[in-house]
Parts: structure tokens; sequence; C-alpha cells
């Protein structure tokens, strides 16, 4: 509901500043018994129209049934992990503010049901820090040039670990409407945002993921 409404206020700027791909997301945050955070398994729901266009192109459930043969599977599991150098996976990870190294997606998983795709995906935090009683992590999924819509809807959990909390900050939405639609009232029609600098776009719309955990 939150991005349908984000886009309903955008619908009057230029075609580039809408998001086109909607993604609900939820993440598992995994904590060794050293209490190092070692991992976070991502999931990734795919919109309905989305998933159709992916399921065309890789000829996957020709009849439209939602029962994936093996076959179907092969297709479909790791078709959104083929990600270019230097993609970070719109995902952004920080402890107290520092980035955290992620690596790249280990063990894809794909289902389909309702008309919709879902995939996970593994990645290790490469450094594996001691989350501490005074620490804060923030997780962060978001597209900067918010060409991908991610609403954290589904679970976020914590394995692993006592005594940890995980919150949902939502960003405010009128002053990141207010910024935006200034920034673009004040571009050429023909631009790409890049060029200007503005392609951190989608990090204003993003809803953070905050970690705190107790002393063990």
């Amino acid at each position: 509901m939150r991005t349908l409404i984000i886009l309903l206020y955008l619908v009057a700027t230029p075609l580039w500043a809408h998001p086109h791909i909607f993604v609900n997301t939820g993440v598992e945050v995994i904590i060794d018994a050293q209490n190092r955070l070692t991992h976070l398994r991502i999931t990734w729901e795919y919109d309905e129209l989305y998933s159709l266009l992916v399921t065309e192109d890789l000829e996957v459930d020709d009849d439209y049934d939602e029962v994936l043969t093996a076959a179907d599977l092969a297709k479909l599991q790791g078709f959104d992990m083929k990600w270019i150098e230097g993609f970070n996976g719109d995902l952004v990870v920080t402890l107290n503010k520092e980035t955290l190294a992620l690596s790249p997606p280990m063990e894809p998983t794909a289902t389909m049901a309702n008309g919709k795709i879902t995939t996970t995906h593994l990645r290790a935090v490469l450094a594996a820090p001691e989350v501490a009683a005074t620490d804060v992590v923030v997780i962060n999924p978001f597209d900067a040039t918010y060409y991908t819509a991610y609403d954290v809807t589904l679970p976020v959990t914590v394995t692993g670990r006592e005594g940890c909390k995980l919150t949902r900050k939502l960003p405010d939405i009128d002053d990141a409407l207010r910024r935006t639609q200034a920034e673009l009232a004040e571009l050429p029609p023909d631009v790409e945002t890049d060029e200007v600098g503005f392609a951190g776009i989608g990090e204003r719309f993003a809803t953070q993921i905050v970690l705190t955990c107790a002393a063990p």
C-alpha cells in the first residue's frame, strides 16, 4: 500500500522516476554462537506482472497452473542472481554507520504461487563482526535509481541469538515526495538522472530494518 501511494504521487513525473518492478521483501539475520553477524538470507516476492514477464521469457509454466516441473525450476532458480560486477544486490548493511561488505549471492531458491515468483538467496557478511549490546545494525534494501521498489512486508527474523530485536523504520514519505518533486521539476524532460547526481532517489523511499541486541 505504501508503494502504491508513492507511485500515485509520482505519476506526473518522468517515467524514469517511477518504479517499474515491485518486490515484497523479507530478511533473516543469522548470528553465530560467538554473537557474530555472519549471514543474511533475503526473500524477494515479485509483483504479478513482472512474474508473468519472467515466466514467459524463460518459457516456464506454459499452462499457467503454477505447478512447476523440475525443468521449470531449473530455469527459474537463480534467474535474478546474474549480477553485473559492482552490483550490491540492492542491499546496504551498516554497523554503527559503517558499511559492511557482503558476499555475492549463494544458495538461490525459487518458487511460484498466486501469480508471484518468490526467490531467496544467502549473503555472507565478510567481516562477521560481533554484535554488542551497544551496536546498531541497519539493513537497507533499496534500488538507488528507484526502478525497483522494495517494500519490507515479509517477515524479518533473527536466527541464532536470543535477545535481539528487529524494527522497521519507515521513511518520511511526505518529505521524500516534496524533495523528489521539487528536484524533478527543475530537470529537463530528457535528462538522465545519473548525469545530475540524482541516482539516490530510491533510498529516500526505503524502509530500514534496524537490529539491536541485548547483552548475551
